[in-house]
């Protein structure tokens, strides 16, 4: 199972999240990261997983962690 972890205390709202996952992140009004459902991509390996871990990867200030 995948466990996905957002600090919203070094999100810096670049948004690249929300566009690459956008089933799993969105933005609130100030622009932050907002975890939208933490089971979208239970399965690391399915085509939610990779959108995850490209989020994951594409986040600017590192404030999405994916483990599993």
């Amino acid at each position: 199972m995948m466990q996905i972890d957002v600090d919203r205390a070094v999100c810096v709202g670049a948004g690249q999240c929300a566009l690459t996952a956008p089933n799993v992140f969105d933005q609130d009004d100030d622009g932050l990261v907002v975890l939208l459902d933490p089971n979208a991509a239970e399965d690391p390996e399915s085509e939610g997983g990779t959108a995850v871990r490209d989020a994951e990867a594409l986040c600017p200030s590192r404030a999405i962690r994916v483990t599993g």
